[in-house]
């Protein structure tokens, strides 16, 4: 069997289309279904069947998903043990959007150019999803928020930017008390389903504050720009730039013991990959403005 066969029945299942998946492979449409058709024939039962203008798997074809995703995992893995003289591969990378906009690009470009035989496919999602696909073997590593439990010991742990909790407010604001902006402000708070936004909680908490809840949002950007117009007030952690452009904010410091936001690369220990990994760490290492990265835990 064909593994680029199971990897195109992959992409149209995802994208429900064969002309997007043949777009993203850079062959044609007709490739695409002679690669279909073909599978069909070895598996000898139908896996996508067309519904109105999209093209989804058959219950057949859901029945092989998940296990057609180990396959190439596992393929991609011998893949990278069997190049033992420089460093190569594929490595799929989940990252946090703010990751994404700000720590992550550098150290690709970094890694295109002094590296090019390593490819990286990068996965956006939250911090929750990432790690989910972590565990199912989805992705090869995450670049997320700490989680807010013990690391289990057969995942390892490198820190790669902390990130103050802040208080974010009006521009026109920045020379008033942060606390009593918390209690005279709308509050725009930060999704609580989100690692980072249990932190603010935490926070707010360890304050026994009660501020004016207003919104509750899962985009940092979105919060700043709400923030920027005069809708409120946040607790948040002062990511990565860049940020919106045009905004009118005041980063305030928290009062109380400081907390703190560890954006890091979480791996499994035993994984193949992680030769690749250590080759993207060093990358964030050679582009970060110390040249040094927080320790690994």
């Amino acid at each position: 069997m064909e593994s680029r066969f199971l990897e195109t029945f992959l992409l149209v299942a995802e994208l429900g289309s064969l002309a997007e998946a043949a777009r993203r492979l850079a062959i044609t449409p007709a490739a695409v279904a002679q690669r279909m058709q073909a599978l069909e024939e070895e598996f000898g039962k139908r896996l996508l069947v067309r519904a109105g203008r999209v093209v989804q798997p058959t219950d057949a074809g859901h029945a092989i998903l998940e296990q057609s995703r180990r396959i190439l995992g596992d393929i991609r893995q011998l893949k990278t043990l069997a190049q033992t003289d420089s460093p190569s591969g594929e490595m799929r990378l989940g990252a946090i959007s703010t990751a994404l906009t700000g720590i992550l690009a550098p150290a690709l470009r970094h890694l295109v150019d002094t590296v090019p035989l390593v490819e990286v496919f990068v996965l956006p999602g939250t911090s929750t999803d990432l790690y989910q696909a972590l565990g199912d073997g989805s992705i090869d590593a995450a670049i997320l928020v700490r989680p807010p439990f013990p690391i289990p010991k057969s995942l390892h742990w490198s820190v790669l930017r902390t990130e103050p909790l802040i208080l974010l407010a009006p521009g026109a604001l920045a020379t008033r008390d942060p606390e009593q902006l918390l209690a005279t402000l709308p509050f725009i708070r930060y999704d609580r389903n989100n690692w980072g936004g249990r932190l603010a909680d935490e926070w707010l908490r360890r304050q026994k504050l009660r501020p004016r809840e207003w919104l509750e949002l899962d985009s940092l950007e979105a919060i700043a720009v709400m923030v920027s117009n005069g809708l409120g007030v946040s607790v948040l952690p002062d990511w990565a730039p860049p940020w919106p452009e045009g905004l009118s904010v005041a980063r305030l410091p928290l009062p109380g013991p400081p907390l703190v936001r560890e954006i890091g690369m979480l791996w499994p220990r035993s994984a193949p990959s992680g030769r690749l990994v250590r080759v993207l760490l060093d990358a964030f290492e050679a582009v970060s403005s110390g040249g040094k990265r927080a320790s690994d835990a």
